[in-house]
């Protein structure tokens, strides 16, 4: 088998979009909030995305309300790193691909609970309602010493909404194509230290066709959010989170119920003046019931521990925690093992010597199924100038087998409970440069994926048969002042099975998106362009599925005080793409998940209380 090495010209090519002056521009001023903002994710503890020595998109409030999705997956398309792979619109089964690792490696958290289905492994990301949530950090890159099993290629953290000083409610009206109707409202309070938000949501649709001549299949849905928090004044808090999104989606072949929810209890003490605690218990739920041609119950409750202690000295910073898990299932199938609990011990250092910074992180997980599996993970970041700094990461990564993968036995499948899980080494480097009001950031990475858990067509179960090699590069860069808003992104990543030399299945090589803002004082027009190359929908690369692009036009006028109009044309030139085939059983044939073509949304919204 050819050893090929990284395409070099890759670095290049990226280099060249880079413009010029940023080479030799020193910093003007100030970097501004939304071009430098605070993230979470990427380490344990808060920095900016320019202090982080990981690869980092964050989406903030504003841009959620300007692009005003449809879906929590118009916010992830084509993002740095970021394929989407859904059967077709409004609600479908969606999978999440980060830097080419599988749809179950790439971790989906809200407000720091994870979200997932064990059996199957995948993260409902058709199910959250964006109308609920404040912003979005994209980390990219194996965060398994942080998280634990699945964070292959990264992690995708939501965050919900968050009552803001002065503010005390909103109610959102809106309407358009396919009989597309939706309402949003909520109440917020905040007094001293305490702040209280209730919203809820009920989105209602009649969809489009999924297939060529077939007919239209709808979507509905009804959300909920509930959070109180209260901030001690010594620092810290004690704060509860309920989120729950529930309703019906159509499909070709049948419908499903599903219920999605999010419960968590914080509590964060300052102990001295060196040492800060913090304790989360958190409950998952995800229930789907399927009815049609091959109908179905697949139940999913996960609850959790942890306890992070950081220790700080001076501005170096040590963190050592716990955590304690348990999955349950149950469902219409039969599962051997309808349970297992997974421990762990997680520890991270972040040493800081003026231009240079150094951070560590070592995790042990100890699952009741699959074993015990230690990551690690190290970087290093330098500042050449004030502007301009460079990047280095070495960590690996595990993918937990899943019930289905473990355990589940049908007439034609076969779990196997002997599976090892997948194990991942990524390394990257990284070269970025910020200033004022724009910034630009390139990365190189590689990650080896080794024990892949496939299904073995001649024995009929499931196998840890294949190796697989995943490198790319990735380019973004932004400008942002007081009359435009402009983000942009490319990305090239070639993953390839190293055992026969094909292309890992639903992943496209090439994807850019290009989100472009004017603002005004009382109105706002904007653009997003996204292009995807082709992809295979199968393992031997067969099924071959060609690339598109798309446009979105959208537009905001405050026409009152507190009230506001939206107007949103998405799909412009009404591609009916398709990122994913199905299978027509009586046909015996495969057929296109057609996307929806050219859509109209427009909505009202009135917010109360600033």
């Amino acid at each position: 088998m050819p050893n090929k090495c990284f395409p070099v010209p890759l670095l290049g090519v990226s280099l060249a979009f880079l413009p010029i002056p940023a080479l030799a521009q020193s910093k003007a001023g100030t970097e501004g909030a939304g071009l430098d903002p605070i993230v979470v994710t990427a380490t344990l503890g808060p920095e900016t995305v320019g202090e982080s020595l990981s690869s980092v998109t964050v989406i903030d409030q504003d841009t959620i309300r300007r692009q005003q999705p449809a879906e929590f997956r118009d916010l992830l398309r084509a993002q740095p790193g970021i394929n989407v792979v859904s059967d077709g619109s409004y609600g479908k089964t969606t999978s999440v691909f980060l830097r080419g690792a599988g749809s179950s490696g790439t971790v989906l958290l809200l407000d720091g609970i994870r979200l997932r289905s064990a059996t199957a492994g995948i993260p409902p990301w058709q199910f959250l309602p964006t109308d609920l949530i404040d912003r979005v950090e994209l980390v990219r890159g194996a965060k398994s010493s942080l998280y634990g099993a699945d964070a292959v290629g990264g992690v995708v953290q939501a965050f919900t909404l968050t009552p803001s000083e002065g503010q005390r409610g909103w109610v959102d009206v809106a309407g358009g194509s396919h009989d597309t109707r939706s309402t949003s409202a909520g109440l917020a309070a905040t007094e001293d230290n305490t702040s209280v938000l209730l919203g809820g949501l009920y989105s209602d649709t009649d969809g489009t066709n999924l297939r060529k001549g077939g007919d239209d299949r709808g979507y509905r849905n009804a959300a909920g959010l509930a959070k109180v928090s209260h901030r001690f004044e010594r620092g810290g808090g004690v704060g509860v989170t309920v989120l729950q999104s529930q309703g019906n989606t159509e499909f070709e072949g049948g419908d499903t119920d599903f219920m999605i929810r999010a419960a968590g209890l914080h509590l964060e003490a300052v102990a001295s003046d060196y040492w800060r605690t913090r304790i989360q218990f958190s409950e998952s739920r995800d229930e789907q019931e399927t009815f049609g041609d091959y109908p179905s119950v697949y139940n999913t409750l996960s609850r959790s521990a942890r306890w992070e202690n950081t220790l700080t000295a001076g501005v170096h910073e040590l963190v050592l925690g716990s955590e304690i898990s348990q999955d349950e299932v149950d469902g219409s199938d039969q599962f051997a093992e309808n349970s297992r609990t997974n421990t762990a011990v997680f520890g991270q250092g972040r040493l800081n010597f003026g231009a240079t910074n150094v951070t560590g992180s070592l995790r042990m997980d100890d699952n009741e199924a699959y074993g015990r599996n230690e990551t690690g993970g190290i970087a290093l970041g330098h500042e050449l100038d004030r502007s301009h700094r460079v990047r280095l990461s070495y960590a690996t990564s595990f993918r937990a087998p899943t019930f289905n993968d473990l355990y589940l036995v049908t007439p034609y499948y076969s779990g196997n409970p002997d599976l090892r899980p997948e194990k991942g080494r990524m390394v990257e480097a990284g070269f970025s440069g910020r200033y004022q009001t724009w910034f630009w950031d390139v990365a190189v990475y590689q990650n080896e994926v080794r024990d892949l858990i496939t299904y073995d067509d001649d024995r009929n179960i499931m196998d840890n048969v294949e190796t697989a090699r995943i490198q790319g590069v990735e380019w973004t860069s932004g400008y942002r002042t007081s009359q435009w808003d402009i983000q942009a992104a490319l990305t090239y990543a070639d993953a390839e099975n190293r055992d026969n030399n094909k292309r890992l299945p639903r992943r496209a090589r090439k994807t850019a998106r290009l989100d472009v803002d004017r603002l005004f004082d009382r109105w706002s027009m904007g653009a997003t362009l996204v292009a995807e190359g082709n992809r295979y929908n199968d393992e031997d690369n067969r099924k071959l599925l060609p690339g598109y692009g798309t446009m979105d036009l959208r537009g905001t006028w405050q026409f009152l005080p507190g009230w506001s109009g939206q107007l949103k044309v998405a799909n412009v030139f009404d591609r009916r793409y398709a990122a994913s085939l199905g299978y027509d059983s009586t046909a015996m044939e495969n057929f296109r998940y057609l996307a929806a073509g050219r859509t109209f949304l427009a909505s009202v919204r009135y917010d109360f209380g600033h």
